[in-house]
Formats: C-alpha cells, structure tokens, sequence
C-alpha cells in the first residue's frame, strides 16, 4: 500500500480521468447502466492510500458530481461517503482479496450507493417512473473493477 508519493496529486488526475469518462456522450442506454466511475475511483483511492479526511474528500468529490450533473445537491456526496465507509470498514480484508472477493465488495458498496440515489429521488420527487436498467449499475460496477483498477494503476505512475 502506497502511503507517500503525493496521494492528493494522484487524486487530481484520477477525478480528471473519471470526470472525463463520467462527460462522454452515449446512448441513453448505456448511461443508464453504466459503472458509478467515481466509486470505482474511490475505492481505488482508499485502497491504495492511507489518508486521513477521505470522507471529506467523498464529500467534496459528491458535491462535485452532483453539480456537474445537476442532481440534488448532497445525494451524490452522501451516497458516496456511506459506500466509501462500508469499503473502509471492509479494508484489511478488501487489500488482501482475490479479485472475485473485490468484485463482491464493489458490487456491495455499488448498492448502497444505488439505494442512496434511489432514496433520495423517491423522497425528493412525487413521480413513481423507475428505470429498471439502473439495477445493472451495480453489477456493471463489479465486473468493470479489473478495468478500472488497471486503468487507474497505469494513472499512479
């Protein structure tokens, strides 16, 4: 585990990385079940460094996604913080897992994530549409782990 060379630096290029990834214009399918990329960034983050305040970087990385989509200001950042809590309190065990076990993780922390955003909306919004393709984004999320784990890997150095 990396805890020196400038963990803040790396920060920087990753969410650039991932706010680059998160802007891309697809298909409103394929944006309905896409990875939560800042999670997997996140998660990415947290395991490779030990820094103290990583919820107050949730916080600001979830103000930082809600504004650039435009969503209620919070849900983002909460949903961000409670997912990056479970993965903290599942660390030690997160680090030394096989890449299944990690995937598993991700596919739990993707959840909850999913389930603050789905709670918010239902709480903030009278209207009953769902989209059943955003039940996917937690299993797209595991299985893109390996990608992005490679990808933001290549990124550190």
């Amino acid at each position: 585990m990396l805890t020196h060379k400038r963990p803040y630096i790396f920060l920087i290029k990753a969410m650039l990385f991932v706010l680059i990834i998160s802007t891309l214009y697809l298909p409103e399918i394929i944006l309905d079940i896409a990875p939560f990329w800042t999670l997997l960034f996140f998660i990415y983050w947290i395991k490779t460094f030990t820094i103290n305040g990583q919820f107050y970087l949730a916080l600001l990385l979830g103000m930082l996604i809600d504004v650039l989509y435009g969503d209620i200001l919070g849900q983002n950042a909460l949903a961000l913080i409670l997912s990056s809590a479970f993965i903290n309190n599942v660390k030690q065990s997160f680090v030394v897992s096989n890449i299944t076990t990690q995937q598993t993780y991700v596919f739990v922390a993707s959840s909850i994530y999913l389930s603050i955003l789905l709670l918010v909306h239902a709480l903030s919004i009278q209207d009953i549409s769902f989209n059943p393709n955003l039940l996917l984004k937690p299993f797209i999320s595991a299985l893109l782990w390996p990608v992005a784990q490679v990808l933001l890997s290549k990124l550190k150095h």
